[in-house]
């Protein structure tokens, strides 16, 4: 007893795979391609959502996180918020602020929000220890694990600021908070000292609601929230959304153009399937009587059509699972670095749930073509011939053949009428590899033009900067015998190794009296810290008309001058702000508040990146100045010209590179080409399917065209034709619908990463592409007809005029 219930029907089952290599193959590489892109989707999304949900459950994190402005509302008053309806539980006020505090080195750390807490659990927000301990008395500090490393360990000392009296603070333990309330914690009564150092302190408080699963159910508490406290009170919230989202866009923005592919993948597989088993069924006819006449059962003959799609259907399966899970490694990889210490790999089940699924669309694929066969009557399936049905067709050979064209190819035209469903799944095949390829260019192009958004110093002709890289010296070595190291500033390597800085006036001056200057503005990279927001926000400040070096904008306007910032969309729903709304900004010791003004695109990630004017703060001076240079004056020359004067006042000139594409981009764009080339080769193969079914069954009618006379090219004419119409109307539906399918798949990358997407970005078909594209369906047609064509031009007359 065989596995398909006895031994006679094994062997059939066996010959009829072997005779059909081509449709297994192509069975067998549409499912492959299906698996393949099902499993990297599926296990994008688990690592989406998993780690991070698993962990905040665990802690209890803050559904909102409140920064509060004590002159304005006092703790005992800040506490009795933890009693409004629809709050479940509350921790706080804890006592909160902003410092950078500077290493053993010298070298200064990002700035942090420093909360102090007497401890790590609470109702709200449980604080996991990872090392170490929780500060016990003032002196003491607790940083997020993110900054354990080498340099930074517990026992490390580390100081408050870059000033000659900032107090000195020792690492006891590392800790991480899933809503990423703080970026390190110390005693309250060590934070409340260092407001009397001129560090400003804001009231922390941490809420959780019975219902906060929405953005809506979150501006609504956060309302709830400002109008108990009064008007100027609250200075800025946190959601955990946002955290959630920001934490897991690493695998978001890739699932769903993997998903479109799988998707893609899986109805070609629907489309190859069906179009094989019913031209077995349609081509077997004689051998189905022969089955049925020598005593298999009509269940008998379903099966064995059955299993002739499922044998090499399993066998892509196979293939498609070990591809799958080799194209999820370098997106599991980005998203692993997100979670830190969580281990990420594909989950068990994808790899179950996904083969079982295609195994189920396959099965359902080949049962209306194999009941068919199931049903023919004996008599009639012997009676019947190889060739299509007398009279099928003839209609459009009338009509044809009045066109002013060769006859050979006004035949071939009319060849896809005697069998219509089977010209149907090529010309299916047909639109869906060129749908794919649309959506590849477009998806690509799309990468390509996010890249350039995203780096607006390379607009610029010339880069000036205030500092020269090679005068930075590494960081001295830790002082022998463990002693304290010395402060920045006292004289010591560390303090020397700082690069000395030009004076931004003199650099200044130096570009405006250089020839062929054409426009210049200033920039200044740093940090600053934001009312609401936990951490530092990387900051742009710009000096004088920086519109050449702008973001392209979703709504609002860039910054025209003083009192204006732009924000991503991220930064307006962290702080559920809008345009128009002021927030408070700090940079060093200077606070301005700030109206916004415009939303910018931006992809930065998890980290926020605003832009404002640097007249606004006093104290910034620019880094570094971009350079636009006249037409016709070369940038090289200019820049050398340029930096033979900066370099004496301790800056340099150099001309600005071309943008790099950035490692995700580059790995999104590998896998839609790699997806696209899968696709397009099952939609060739596809054709080359059909088409050879149709050769093969009209090889007796072309042994008497060339008996009468028709030449090998003519043959080969005839057999181009006979797809020709197919490529244009695939190519005439493909490429709508491919771009119908990006402008659907681009808008949810952006809302996966926090952004809407500008009209640069998703306005990427030209004319030319899309003419190209249409004709590529034309193509596709002719290169899968190929091989049947060359089959059908050799093949002597006599041999043809022999075969039935």
């Amino acid at each position: 007893m065989s596995l398909f219930g006895n031994r006679a029907l094994g062997r059939v089952v066996r010959s009829g795979v072997g005779r059909r290599r081509v449709q297994s193959v192509v069975i067998a590489l549409a499912t492959m391609m299906a698996v393949a892109s099902a499993v990297v989707a599926g296990s994008l999304m688990v690592a989406s959502s998993a780690p991070f949900d698993h962990a905040f459950a665990r802690q209890r994190g803050a559904h909102i996180t409140a920064q509060f402005d004590p002159a304005e509302a006092d703790a005992a008053r800040l506490a009795r918020t933890g009693k409004l309806d629809g709050v479940t539980a509350s921790a706080g006020p804890y006592p909160s602020t902003a410092l950078r505090p500077v290493d053993r080195t010298g070298l200064r750390l990002p700035t942090l929000t420093l909360v102090g807490r007497p401890g790590p659990d609470g109702d709200v927000d449980r604080v996991e220890l990872t090392s170490g301990r929780w500060p016990q008395q003032p002196g003491e500090i607790v940083l997020g694990e993110s900054f354990e490393g080498p340099g930074i360990e517990v026992g490390s000392a580390l100081r408050a600021s870059d000033s000659a009296n900032a107090p000195t603070l020792s690492v006891v333990g590392f800790a991480v908070s899933a809503g990423r309330t703080a970026d390190a914690w110390a005693t309250p009564a060590q934070v409340e000292a260092l407001a009397s150092r001129g560090h400003r302190i804001t009231r922390q408080m941490l809420y959780r609601f019975d219902s906060a699963d929405t953005k809506e159910q979150i501006l609504t508490e956060r309302a709830k929230l400002a109008d108990s406290v009064g008007s100027g009170a609250l200075l800025g919230t946190q959601s955990w959304l946002d955290t959630k989202r920001a934490a897991d866009q690493g695998a978001a923005a890739t699932v769903p153009f993997v998903m479109a592919f799988g998707l893609l993948g899986m109805v070609m597989s629907v489309v190859i399937v069906s179009s094989v088993i019913s031209g077995a069924v349609g081509t077997g006819l004689r051998r189905i009587g022969i089955l049925k006449a020598i005593g298999f059962t009509p269940r008998e003959v379903v099966r064995a059509h059955l299993a002739q799609a499922m044998i090499p259907a399993g066998v892509g399966i196979a293939v498609g699972v070990l591809l799958g899970n080799l194209l999820a490694v370098p997106l599991l990889a980005d998203t692993e670095s997100v979670y830190g210490t969580v281990s990420l790999a594909v989950a068990w089940w994808v790899d179950i749930a996904v083969p079982a699924a295609t195994l189920l669309v396959v099965a359902l694929a080949a049962l209306v073509p194999a009941r068919r066969a199931g049903k023919l009557h004996t008599v009639e399936a012997l009676a019947a011939g190889r060739a299509p049905r007398a009279g099928r067709g003839q209609w459009a050979h009338r009509v044809l053949r009045r066109l002013p064209l060769p006859r050979p190819v006004t035949y071939g035209l009319a060849t896809p009428f005697t069998h219509p469903v089977r010209a149907l799944a090529m010309l299916l095949a047909v639109a869906l590899g060129t749908l794919a390829a649309t959506f590849a260019v477009g998806l690509t192009s799309s990468l390509s033009a996010i890249g350039s958004s995203q780096d607006p110093e390379s607009r610029a002709a010339v880069t000036v900067t205030t500092v020269k890289p090679l005068t930075m010296a590494p960081p001295p070595p830790p002082p022998a015998g463990g002693g304290a190291s010395p402060s920045p500033g006292s004289g010591s390597a560390a303090g020397a190794s700082r690069p000395k800085s030009a004076d931004p006036a003199k650099v200044r001056s130096a570009i405006t009296s250089e020839a062929g200057l054409e426009s210049y503005y200033g920039k200044l990279q740093t940090e600053v810290t934001v009312a609401g927001v936990s951490g530092s926000v990387q900051a742009c400040l710009y000096e004088g008309d920086a519109r050449a070096g702008s973001y392209a904008m979703l709504s609002g306007h860039w910054i025209t001058g003083r009192g204006q910032v732009v924000v991503p969309t991220r930064f307006l729903e962290r702080t559920s702000t809008t345009i128009g709304d002021t927030v408070r900004i700090t940079y060093e010791k200077e606070t301005v508040d700030l109206r916004i003004v415009g939303e910018s695109f931006d992809t930065s990630g998890d980290e926020l990146e605003i832009h404002a004017d640097m007249a606004d703060f006093p104290s910034a001076e620019p880094s570094t100045f971009l350079v636009e240079v006249k037409r016709g004056v070369p940038a090289e020359e200019y820049a050398r010209r340029l930096a033979a004067a900066v370099r004496p006042l301790g800056g340099d000139a150099t001309t600005v590179p071309p943008a790099e594409q950035k490692g995700v981009i580059l790995i999104m764009d590998a896998m839609a080409v790699l997806l696209t080339l899968m696709l397009v080769c099952v939609a060739g193969l596809g054709v080359l399917n059909s088409v050879l079914l149709d050769t093969r069954e009209r090889v007796h009618a072309l042994g008497v065209c060339k008996a009468i006379g028709m030449t090998p090219r003519q043959t080969v004419s005839l057999v181009l034709a006979s797809v020709s119409a197919i490529g244009v109307i695939g190519g005439l539906l493909g490429v709508p619908a491919g771009c119908a399918l990006h402008g659907l798949v681009m808008p949810v990358m952006g809302r996966a990463v926090g952004t809407g997407m500008p009209s640069p970005v998703l306005d990427v078909y030209t004319p030319v592409h899309l003419l190209l594209l249409g004709l590529g369906g034309v193509v596709l047609a002719m290169l899968g007809a190929l091989i049947p064509a060359g089959w059908a031009a050799r093949t002597r007359t006599a041999t043809a005029l022999r075969t039935e």
